[in-house]
């Protein structure tokens, strides 16, 4: 089932004659559960046409590196895969390059573009001047979220008590199973130039990136590599997840989210799945996290301009920190001692060197990390600014809604005002004390100690 409210026009252009239907794959990098490729094989069928699939490497994504691109192209290799056995060609765009087609020469010969839908910034200009540019129709499927965001709030909502009763409102109409059609026609036979992806080594090597931060040894990408950890996730961990998520000794996590971040997942399908698979406590836990949480997130970037700036946090938060600024910290780090985790917190260290080799954080941590990158900045602006840097260049996860939205929260986004004190204000404070009296913290620095021997089986267990 496809919701009508995800589908919108992005432009009032007419179908024209053409030899193809385009699906711009850009957020959705799957094919299991993706309604924008769905809808574009649907709508070929009806017209008796193939469906081309296109993709557009920009080497210019803003704050992307070598660990970005090497997960992605992993999940991109699969995807082509499963595309060419369905009879679809899966054609790979390069921004740098002119000898490979590009979507706005396929898209003379298109009788429409469908695509996905990015709620950054850089990604909704992206689809709005392709909009513009292309001759025919452009439509847009909402198919990362499992309710589309504008149909939950018409508006930036300030706290997950509210949101989450819109969302209950509207999670049974939207928990729909979703039947895959098979494509009609081939495009196999069009004899169209295409970025090779084929040798992971190669292609990188033709793109020009940083490669400062190496491929993670110990995520890899890929539809199959995220059911991977989706159905251990489910045999082993589910049961004791709300127990045990918050506590990072232990690895009671589903690690869905560098999967969801490059769209190689679908929310609907593992919300589906453990709907029927998870008992009902365990599943209600769980899709806080998933649901109104992320989409909580989506919420705040779709409607807040501000989202990756200091000035869009709440007034309060910002009242309260601007008022505190200049008050004395013990200890001001550069950047540099903070990326190099050189500070005098051993937990601080172990977070970001468990970010900077394996690509993700644990989510407990991430908070602590952040309360930390603000006592330890010369203001809160900069402090923002830190936190952003140094998760978008290390985290797989980074440059998306809910990393946006966890930095913010850092900082009093979709929080309430605490007692007042030094540098935080009325914005929450956590520390090390805090984290000793909950969990093993020794045990999880001798983990982080452990990461540099490892290889790529997978992250901690």
């Amino acid at each position: 089932m496809i919701q009508e409210d995800r589908i919108s026009y992005l432009n009032e252009k007419d179908e024209q004659e053409g030899k193809y239907i385009i699906y711009w794959m850009q957020a959705s990098q799957r094919v299991k559960f993706n309604q924008a490729l769905e809808t574009a094989i649907r709508i070929a069928n009806k017209r008796s046409l193939p469906v081309l699939v296109y993709f557009e490497i920009t080497t210019s994504f803003p704050d992307a590196n070598l660990r970005h691109y090497y997960f992605m192209l992993e999940g991109l290799q699969e995807v082509k895969q499963k595309l060419n056995n369905m009879g679809i060609q899966m054609i790979i765009g390069n921004q740098d390059n002119s000898r490979y087609s590009n979507l706005t020469s396929l898209a003379k010969e298109a009788v429409m573009v469908i695509t996905d839908c990015g709620y950054l910034r850089f990604q909704t200009e992206w689809r709005g001047k392709y909009a513009q540019d292309l001759p025919c129709l452009m439509i847009q499927v909402e198919s990362d979220v499992v309710i589309p965001v504008e149909s939950i709030s018409s508006q930036e909502e300030f706290n997950a008590g509210s949101f989450r009763a819109k969302v209950h409102r509207l999670l049974a109409d939207y928990l729909q199973p979703m039947d895959m059609s098979e494509p009609r026609e081939s495009s196999l036979d069009f004899r169209i130039a295409s970025f090779p992806i084929e040798d992971l080594k190669e292609s990188i090597n033709q793109l020009t990136i940083d490669t400062s931060v190496p491929p993670s040894p110990f995520f890899h990408g890929g539809e199959s590599e995220a059911e991977r950890f989706l159905d251990k996730f489910i045999s082993e961990k589910i049961l004791r997840f709300e127990s045990f998520r918050k506590d990072p000794s232990k690895d009671f996590l589903s690690h869905m989210s560098p999967y969801l971040h490059f769209g190689q997942i679908s929310p609907l399908y593992i919300a589906l799945k453990l709907k029927a698979k998870a008992p009902a406590e365990a599943y209600r836990y769980y899709l806080e996290e998933l649901i109104v949480r992320r989409e909580l997130a989506i919420n705040h970037v779709f409607y807040n301009s501000y989202y990756d700036q200091f000035k869009g946090l709440p007034r309060w938060a910002k009242s309260t920190l601007e008022k505190h600024q200049h008050d004395t910290r013990k200890v001001i780090y550069s950047l540099a001692e903070l990326e190099h985790a050189l500070t005098h917190d051993p937990y601080w260290n172990a977070a970001q060197q468990e970010m900077m080799i394996s690509g993700k954080m644990h989510g407990y941590m991430r908070m602590y990390w952040g309360k930390k990158i603000l006592e330890w900045s010369a203001t809160p602006q900069e402090a923002f600014q830190r936190c952003l840097y140094l998760n978008n260049k290390y985290e797989l996860d980074g440059r998306d809604p809910n990393s946006y939205t966890g930095v913010a929260w850092c900082f009093g986004l979709h929080d309430r005002a605490w007692k007042e004190r030094p540098i935080f204000g009325k914005v929450r404070y956590m520390n090390d004390s805090g984290l000793r009296k909950k969990y093993d913290m020794e045990k999880y620095i001798t983990q982080v100690k452990q990461l540099k021997g490892m290889t790529g089986d997978g992250p901690l267990t």
